[in-house]
């Protein structure tokens, strides 16, 4: 048997069997019956394969954006793509969502230099390694982006969602060259952000910068939700955001960011831009809506 080396998607409506997602199938749109751009979905990672599907079980939010290049490729598209991409399948990811005692989250800057997202601010995470559960999955990766290392007895953790990732992000900006599912894993830890900070030693090939997010950051950062129309609460934007910068030796340093760069929205042509990723946008809002009723220090 060939050794797995890619955890890919698969899924299956009812009691029909799974099958493989093609690179240029939509996951939401095979849910989706009258084209929604949301559906609520079961998922389960089993014998190195994702599963999404209708059936028995939790069922969490699965998300792509309005714009999803996947839903608005037509046949001439993707008959343009090269032969490896089509290929492809549709890979599975996992991204943090670490919840500190203060009910702060963590995000992190991808770095100018590489291909995917650069300059996005995204929670930490990365590819779903064979053998691996989501949540190993995801302590691995926040240990490897952030030198934080925390072990599954100290945190309790939740699938919040889940986000159908293409990039580029739209058709304007070029044809789709990688497709993710990424799950959304929220850590709520018993330690405060400022306890955590102690231990932070991101890696400077995949971290450049780091900010905490608390509940008031993260309802300004949603109402400036890419390819959604909702009332900007940008008149409430601090004019500084304050930072962790990460030089190349490793090293952290205090900075600050102007507030606005946190509400741009992903653009439709040219240069990507510093922004806070439109999936980050969608877990953040799953993670405000999980906040809804608990503790009074969550507002």
């Amino acid at each position: 048997m060939d050794q797995v080396r890619r955890i890919l998607v698969h899924v299956c409506r009812d009691r029909s069997s799974p099958q493989r997602v093609n690179f240029v199938q939509s996951v939401t749109g095979y849910f989706s019956r009258d084209g929604e751009d949301e559906v609520d979905v079961s998922c389960s990672l089993e014998k190195n394969q994702f599963f999404i599907h209708r059936g028995e079980g939790p069922r969490v939010p699965l998300k792509r954006p309005a714009f999803c290049p996947i839903k608005h490729l037509s046949v001439t598209d993707a008959a343009m793509l090269p032969q490896d991409v089509q290929q492809q399948g549709v890979d599975v990811g996992v991204s943090v969502i670490l919840q500190s005692a203060n009910y702060k989250v963590l995000l992190t800057r991808r770095p100018a230099h590489l291909r995917i997202f650069p300059n996005n601010w995204v929670p930490p995470g990365g590819h779903v390694e064979p053998d691996e559960t989501l949540l190993e999955a995801g302590l691995r990766e926040l240990q490897e982006e952030t030198g934080l290392k925390v072990a599954q007895e100290e945190v309790r953790s939740e699938i919040l969602g889940l986000w159908e990732s293409t990039y580029p992000p739209m058709l304007s900006r070029g044809l789709p060259r990688r497709r993710h599912i990424v799950v959304f894993v929220l850590l709520r830890t018993l330690l405060p952000n400022l306890q955590l900070q102690e231990s932070l030693r991101p890696s400077p090939a995949e971290v450049d910068a780091c900010v905490w997010v608390d509940a008031d950051l993260a309802r300004l950062i949603t109402s400036s939700m890419d390819g959604e129309d909702r009332p900007s609460l940008r008149g409430h934007l601090p004019g500084s955001i304050r930072v962790i910068r990460v030089s190349s030796d490793g090293s952290l340093s205090d900075s600050t960011l102007p507030g606005a760069v946190f509400l741009n929205r992903v653009p439709v042509s040219g240069p990507d831009e510093e922004r806070v990723s439109t999936g980050t946008k969608f877990a953040l809002d799953l993670w405000l809506r999980s906040l809804e009723g608990s503790d009074q220090a969550a507002r």
